[in-house]
Formats: C-alpha cells, structure tokens, sequence
C-alpha cells in the first residue's frame, strides 16, 4: 500500500459521519508533516543516556558498532552504470552472455528448489496424516476410508523410487460382495494346500490359484491371471507334480517346492545360489512375456481371419507372416522405416518369432533366407545362429567386436534403420544397454519389460537387481498411469515388480488397489510358500505398513499383519477358515536371526485370537475340541494340523494356546469358554478354581446371571460329572463347586414355584443347620471360617433366600386344605427351622450386614405370628 492509497483510507473513516453543522478538517501529508515538526521542536532535548544501547545488547546488538559503520559506508560507487560494449568486442560480449546465462540458471534452480521444497513439505503434512488416519481407523476396528480418500492418498505416497520405508500401506480389507466370491474360490484352493502339506506332498498352489482365477467368469481378471502366470514361470512350476512328489513323508518330499528359494532369496546376495536365482527369475519372466505375446499372436489372428489369410500352414513362421502383416501393413502400404526384402518384412518377422518364444524357428527361417539376409547385413546368419545357439545369450567374444562396429558405424545414427533389425543386433551383442527404447519394438509395457530382460546379463554390471534400480527410479506412476485413468492398468505396476524379483513390494503395490487385495493375499502365501518372501523381525515391523524397509535391511512384507486383517472379517464366523490361512504364517519359520520363532509366535497369537473370537456353539467345538456325552475326548479342527503351526506335541499346543486362549477368554468375561479351554488344556484345578469363582460371583446377582449363568451350570455338571468318572480333583474345591450348584438349583426351584425343592437343595448343601440344635449350629458357625470364599461372600444371599423359602413354605401351610393337626404339625416345623436359622445368623454378627438382620427378623416375626 502506497502513501496516497493510505490517505485516501485515512479520509474515509469519518466518512460515515454525517453532521452538517461542524465542519469538516482535512490536512494533507505536508501539514501532518509541519505540525509533527512543530510538536518535536517544543519538546526538551533527549540526551542519550545509555539505556537504548543497553535494551539493544541484551538482545546481541551492537547499536555502536553498526553506527559506527554506517557512518563509514561509502556509497558513492554502490550504482556505477555498466560500461557499454563495443560493437567489435566479441569476447567482452561473450562473457556478458556467459554471466547472464548463469545468473539465470541459479535463478531458474533456486526457484524450482523452492517450489519443489514446499511441495515435498505439503506431502509430507498430507502423508503423515493419511498414515495417522490409518492407524486410528485400525485401532477402531478395521474401518476404511472412502474410495476417492484412498486414491488420493495414494498419490500422496507415491516415490520417484516406487515403495518406500515411509509410505503407508495399511489399507484395512473390507470385502465387498464381488470379492467374496473369489474369497470362496481362493479359500479352496489354501484348504487343498494345508491338506496336500499334511499328507506330506508338495502342492502346485500357482496353478491351483490361476484355475481358480478362470473359474471367476463374472470377475475375471487379466492383469492377476498374467501375474500369477509370470510367477509360475519364475519358480517353474509344473502344472501337475509327478508322482514322486506326491508321497512320503513330510520331511522327505517338501523340499521339492516349499521353500525352495528360500537359502538364495533370503541369504547373501552376492552368492552364486542368489546370482542363479536371478538368472532364474529373469527367464522365467521373460518365457511368461513370450507366452503372453503368443496368445496375442492368436487372438489377433482369429480375430481378423480374412485378413489374416493363415490358410493351412499351422507353422509359427506362417502365424508371424500373418500377425506381422495385421499389425503392420496399413492402406497398402508397411509401417514407416520397416525395410522389406524382396517385398518381405524379414526384420520384423525375425523379431517378432524371437519375442514370441520361437528363436529356434526363427533360426531356421533365417536359415532359409540366409544369402538374401547376408546382402542386406553380411554374416548377419552366423551371428544370429550362434545367438540362438547360445539360449538367446550374448554372442561369442569373437563376434562381438564386428558387431558392436556394425551397431555403431550405420544401425544406430541412420535414420531409415529397421527398428527390428536394430533390436535385434542389440539383443544379440547386448549393445547399448543405457538406449532402451526402439520404435516399434517396445511400444507396450510388456515389450518394453521383454526387452530389457532381454539385455540382462548377470555376468556383468547390468544385471537383474541394475534393472530393478531402473525401474524404481521410474516409479508406478510411470506404468499405472495417473490416478482415476485406465482402470484396467491396476496392478501393472505390481507386475512389473514381480518381473524383476522384487516381490515382497509387488504385493505391497498389488495390495494397495482394494480391488486387487485378495489376490495380493494370496500371491504372498505362493511366495513364502516357495521362499520367495522375506517377513521383518519384530523390531522392524510396524502395525500399520505391511511393508517395510530400511537402509539397514532388505525390503520385507509383513506376512502377519497381512493375513490378519484378511481374516478379520470371517475369523468370528468361520474360523476353521481363518486358521487355513494363519497355517501360511508359519511358512517362514527357517528365516534366520531369530525371524521365523517370531513368525511361528506371531501366528500362535493369532490363533489364540480366532478361539477367543469365534462364535460359541457347535463351530466352536469342532474348531478347539470337546467331550462327549459319555466323558470321551474328541479332537478338534486345531489339533489335526499341530505340524502346521509347528508344534512338536500335544502338551506345547496346550501350554501355548488353549491355556493362553483360555486366560484370555477369561478376561474377556467369556467364562463358560475359558472354563471349556481349560479343561481341555487339562488344567483341572483350575477348571474347578475357575468354576467356584465364576459361580460364587453370579450367586448375588439378578437372575443368576441369566442365559449366561444357566450354561455354565450345566458346564459346571458336566464338568463335574466327567471328573467323577475319572476321579479327578476331589476334595474342598469340588465340594464348594457341588454347594454353590445347590445353591443355584434352590434359587431356580424358588422363581419356578418349587419351594420343598428349593427347601431340600439349601439342606443338601450342609451350610445353615435347620434342625434346631444349638450344638450343630454352633459347629456350623465355627466350620464357615473353613469355607471358600465364594461361600463366605455370599452369606447375605444366602440366609435371605432360605428365609425366603421358609416364609413362602409358611404361606402355603396356613393356606393349604389339611386337617388343623396336620396343618399345624407343619408349621411348627417351619417355625423351628426359621428360628434355627435366625440363631445361625446371630451367631455371625460380622459376616452379616445391618440390613440382612434387620430383614432376617421381619421374616420370621411373620413365621413366628
């Protein structure tokens, strides 16, 4: 704001009052300017005392010094006008060029500097917060954001480097009905798995997933079909294991898939198992990329039959002739730069039989034609031949020298060169490695990935884990594409990644498309399953990313957290199901530094949480066991697959998880379970301990503790039933859980009108003489300082509820149709049996509260009358 903008503002605060009768005074910058002279000039002169300077010190200034040099500054020559430069003075204009061009080169990269620091700054808010959203949304339950929240979240936590330690992948699974169906058809196929893995057989589990996918009509899916089909080339699964492999023992047959890249993947990397391994996954992928390209190849082809004109020649040459032409020839004419010989496009079809898995067809064709071919590019055939013969590797040392000059002398810099011709001699000498695009031949994703697994040799520099680096330097936005573009691109990324053998992040992109999070679920069970998946120890792992890294480690996937919040969902309904899956946990228990004890604990716990969890009734039982009417043990759906969750015995199961499930239902007021999980655990005393304690507690309150108090009486029965025909745990206990059963069968009598029943059951129970004599109440008295506590404690229930009885009993009497003797005869006994208990109540003045007295003595002055 300029000074005339200021006084014209200055003007307009009195605007608003309007009083004709005074006049208005305005004054300009020049009087205020005067009069503030004028008020200064009658003010007395201020000498500086000091204690400016002082204030200033205290705050690190040095008043003096800086007026100091100021009043030494020299500003004559701050503004020299630059000198002009003569028209002929070529050098001085050069170097003026030279100084702006820097000048405004740190200008531009100061500038982009700081716009890039407050973007990365505003991302890192938005993250921070979308990771802490997360982590209040898991601790409420498994909630999850809106769709629209979730992509643009994503976008947050995207990385020109792809997936890192910082970004969050803690999406909570929340299934809609779509994807419930291929949980059921996923959830067959992990039955099938554990089953095979019990029986001691290896199991095809890629195949068995990518039959299941094909059964999907309604949610079929190319992009996770082609992903688990590039994992089965990688790890060489047999679509059907030889027979071999399907009997023995555990211990003799599992080696041959289950962890079988286990020792290479997770160990040195600079092994010669690690280096094999990635010389594996690199033709693996790259047989899955010819397949997928064949299949095009066809369906191209029967797409367009007139077209096509493939006749009766079923050759793959023929197939190429044909698909060339489809994609190449347009109106008459061949794609710009494709070079026909003799009217054919060699090159291309060359290539394309090469890049379609038939580089020994393509040999033969080149065979044929191998004079025309040597006019065109001399040699061109024996290169190629010892190309093939190598398996597609790099070309004989001997070669190589003339073909890296042909490459460098006309291919590369002439523009009309074939783009086919040019991929193929680079294929062969595996020239120009850092050049990985060529017109044409890497137009898709999956030829361009082709390709430069093509150029991948583990022998030198550029190897697998070189093109990795490549790729996380693209990022997944580069192959996703933006967000809310191209849904059918989901899960490309994630390809991508499995291609390069960085798999434990190819299922952390897969599963970050909530579309695609049960087939990230499973593609991680494969992969352990066969080794291919490193899990974070404890200390690296959080409870919010599934995946993990650091500087200091390798990437890792939290198996655990995974699968936990998989089953969250169906582990309360279905838990024979949720088990299946925590089976896989343990998959990674050969992982060293003490990771796979952690892993096996890890899904201890979890199953330890499906017990507490699950629904009570008949799946509960046939999930953890039981016992039969006639006091037999049945085993439960856990206890057959103890191998799975690596436990050596049955006493281990017992002590890690029904005892410590049975604590914890405990504590999560599930008594009559806890009680169950006890007494399979065989914990017997405390099975009665718990009974006394449970049944002491629902003695007072309203009802008996209803439904919940009725079942664990008659656990409690059962309990004890079992316990006499086996003789165990006689004594005191079982004597306190039998009077408290008295005790709840006289309050059940009582409300159901029973009073001679209720009557009889508080005798039975041996604790309140009614029979008058002063010497057995006395010893009664004296023998309650022997009793439990959950007798003790509940002594104001107790008495009032005989007196109770003994009240309504005396009501009956009087109101029943006897004879006056035999009337009378009966109340005379309620009478002494109420006065026995009124001096069994006496002789306990501290036992008893006030008010228990107090209503005793209104009772049985209403016997007594």
């Amino acid at each position: 704001m300029d000074l005339s903008a200021l006084v014209a503002q200055a003007r307009g605060l009195n605007a608003h009052i309007s009083k004709p009768e005074q006049p208005a005074i305005a004054r300009g910058l020049d009087q205020i300017e005067n009069d503030s002279r004028n008020l200064v000039s009658r003010l007395p002169n201020i000498q500086d005392d000091g204690r400016a300077n002082y204030l200033l010190a205290r705050g690190n200034i040095d008043a003096l010094g800086l007026g100091r040099e100021i009043a030494e500054l020299d500003t004559a020559a701050t503004f020299q006008p630059l000198q002009p430069l003569a028209d002929n003075d070529v050098q001085g204009y050069l170097r003026h060029i030279h100084e702006q061009t820097l000048i405004s080169t740190i200008e531009e990269v100061r500038k982009e500097t700081q716009d890039e620091f407050y973007r990365v700054l505003g991302e890192r808010v938005r993250r921070d917060w979308e990771i802490q959203k997360k982590r209040i949304f898991e601790e409420l339950g498994g909630r999850t954001l809106a769709p629209s929240d979730t992509r643009g979240s994503l976008d947050l936590r995207r990385s020109t480097r792809g997936l890192d330690a910082s970004q969050s992948l803690s999406h909570s699974f929340v299934p809609t009905a779509q994807m419930h169906t291929k949980m059921m058809a996923y959830d067959r196929v992990i039955t099938e798995f554990n089953a095979a893995r019990l029986n001691g057989s290896s199991f095809p589990i890629i195949h068995s997933l990518i039959q299941a996918t094909d059964s999907l009509d309604n949610e079929k899916s190319p992009q996770t079909l082609q992903t688990f089909q590039i994992l089965a080339k990688i790890t060489g699964e047999p679509p059907v294991l030889p027979a071999t492999a399907q009997v023995g023992s555990l211990a003799q047959s599992s080696h041959v898939l289950e962890r079988k890249f286990a020792r290479a993947h997770l160990g040195n990397a600079d092994s010669r198992e690690a280096s094999s391994l990635r010389k594996q996954i690199t033709r693996g992928s790259k047989e899955a990329l010819e397949e997928q390209y064949d299949q095009i190849m066809e369906r191209t082809i029967q797409s367009n039959p007139s077209q096509a004109r493939l006749g009766g020649d079923p050759s793959h040459v023929n197939r190429v002739r044909s698909f060339v032409a489809l994609r190449y020839y347009r109106s008459g004419q061949w794609e710009n730069r494709i070079e026909l010989i003799r009217g054919q496009p060699e090159w291309a079809r060359l290539f394309t039989l090469v890049r379609s898995g038939h580089a020994p067809e393509a040999l033969d064709h080149a065979l044929s034609i191998e004079e025309t071919l040597n006019q065109r590019e001399p040699n061109f055939v024996t290169y190629f031949k010892a190309w093939v013969e190598s398996g597609c590797q790099r070309i004989p040392h001997n070669y190589l020298e003339r073909l890296q000059a042909i490459y460098n002398s006309h291919l590369l810099h002439t523009p009309t060169t074939d783009p086919f011709k040019l991929a193929l001699f680079k294929l062969m000498g595996k020239l120009d490695p850092l050049r990985r695009n060529v017109p044409l031949v890497t137009s898709t994703t999956e030829d361009w990935m082709w390709f430069q697994l093509a150029m991948v040799d583990e022998n030198d520099a550029d190897g697998l884990k070189s093109l990795a680096d490549v790729l996380l330097g693209y990022g997944e936005r580069h192959f996703d594409g933006p967000p809310g573009q191209d849904p059918s691109r989901k899960g490309v990324w994630a390809r991508v990644l499995l291609i390069c053998g960085m798999f434990e992040m190819a299922v952390a992109a897969m599963y970050e498309h909530s579309e695609l999070q049960v087939e990230a679920v499973h593609l991680a069970i494969a992969l352990a399953y066969y080794g291919l998946l490193r899990v974070p120890s404890k200390a690296e792992a959080s409870d919010v990313d599934i995946f993990t890294q650091s500087p200091d480690s390798k990437p890792a996937l939290n198996l655990s957290l995974l699968i936990s919040r998989y089953i969250r969902q169906f582990m309360r309904t279905d838990p024979k199901e949720a088990i299946q899956y925590v089976y896989s946990i343990c998959l990674s228990e050969d992982q060293g530094a003490g990771v796979g004890r952690q892993q096996v604990e890890q899904a201890w716990d979890l199953t330890r949480r499906i017990i507490v969890a699950a629904e009570s009734g008949g799946v509960w039982e046939e999930l953890v066991g039981g016992f039969k009417a006639d006091g037999t043990r049945f085993n439960g759906f856990l206890e057959h697959g103890l191998p799975l969750l690596k436990f050596k015995n049955t006493q281990d199961y017992n002590d890690h998880i029904l005892l410590r499930a049975a604590a914890q239902s405990e504590s999560d007021k599930r008594l009559n379970e806890a009680i169950k999980l006890y007494n399979l655990a065989g914990a017997h005393s405390t099975v009665v301990a718990c009974l006394t304690r449970v049944l002491g507690s629902l003695i007072s309150e309203p009802g008996g503790g209803g439904q919940e108090g009725r079942a664990l009486e008659r656990t409690a029965r059962e309990v004890l039933a079992q316990y006499d025909r086996t003789n165990r745990v006689n004594g005191r206990d079982r004597d306190t859980v039998i009077r408290l059963l008295g005790i709840r069968e006289a309050i059940d009598a009582k409300e159901g009108g029973r009073l001679e029943a209720a009557l009889e059951a508080i005798e039975s129970t041996d604790l309140i003489p009614l029979d008058g004599d002063a010497a057995q109440i006395t010893t009664a008295a004296a023998s309650l300082r022997d009793q439990d506590d959950a007798i003790t404690q509940n002594l104001n229930t107790i008495l009032p509820l005989t007196m109770e009885i003994l009240t309504a009993l005396h009501q009956k009497a009087k109101m029943s149709g006897y004879s006056d003797s035999t009337r009378q005869r009966g109340l005379d006994a309620i009478r002494k049996k109420a006065r026995a208990l009124m001096m069994f109540a006496g002789s306990l003045p501290y036992r008893l509260s006030p008010e228990v007295h107090s209503y005793l003595t209104r009772l049985h002055v209403g016997i007594a009358l």
